[in-house]
């Protein structure tokens, strides 16, 4: 299986460069059953139909995320010790039993993304991510009255993988239980991120670099997930026709 990723930094990138739901304290985000500038687009938002997040009272619900692909809602429980790089993390899991899913989120002025990965069970996994803005205000062009010049986002990125990470946060199990069926938790991969959003030719452009899995890397400090490794957790060099 060819490891995949699921990054938060680049949804906040882009919906600083695009318009979005506008919210108040809590906010419900279209995942992908919109249409127009504004909506999802449907390779992001994967199985995520929504999200609903509260940064003061620290609470998120997911609408979505599970096997079936219907508008199953859950709550998520708040997970300090699973934060990375700023972004807070949260996590669902009904029974030991049950499929294990961890979500990233962050709120930058308005600006608020999400990111939801389940860790693997029965060989499948499920994920998605989506963003909206209610402080976005397009930049004009120099000299002129019309939309145009860049925007750039330099900061710090953290996504999911769809490989088994460190497991902390599962539910224990009866002893003796078989390994084979149980759900794993989702490794996280942290790392820097620079993205342009060029508004003369509505194109996006960036880098995601200096990339590390912390599960791996504490484990083992010779590790480097950005060399050839079984992760293939390199570099990625972005463009307005293929963002990974």
């Amino acid at each position: 299986m060819k490891t995949g990723i699921s990054g938060l930094a680049l949804c906040l990138g882009l919906a600083a460069c695009g318009g979005g739901t506008p919210f108040n304290s809590v906010t419900v985000v279209d995942g992908g059953t919109g249409t127009g500038g504004t909506a999802i687009p449907e390779a992001l938002a994967n199985n995520l139909k929504s999200f609903a997040y509260n940064p003061t009272a620290q609470t998120l619900t997911v609408t979505g995320i599970n096997a079936d692909d219907s508008q199953f809602t859950a709550a998520y429980r708040r997970r300090p010790g699973l934060d990375r790089a700023g972004y807070e993390a949260y996590t669902a899991q009904d029974g030991s039993l049950d499929r294990h899913v961890t979500a990233y989120v962050k709120d930058i002025n308005g600006t608020r993304a999400a990111v939801v990965v389940t860790g693997g069970q029965f060989e499948e996994f499920f994920s998605g991510a989506a963003y909206s803005s209610a402080s976005y205000v397009a930049p004009v062009q120099p000299g002129t009255q019309g939309e145009g010049g860049s925007v750039t986002y330099a900061g710090n990125y953290v996504g999911l993988l769809n490989t088994a990470g460190s497991g902390e946060d599962l539910l224990a199990v009866t002893n003796g239980t078989p390994q084979g069926p149980l759900s794993v938790q989702a490794a996280e991969v942290t790392g820097k991120v620079v993205i342009t959003g060029d508004f003369t030719d509505a194109s996006v452009d960036g880098i995601i670099y200096d990339r590390k899995v912390p599960d791996y890397n504490n484990a083992d400090a010779s590790y480097d997930p950005n060399s050839a490794d079984p992760l293939q957790v390199t570099n990625l060099a972005m463009d307005s026709t293929a963002i990974a």
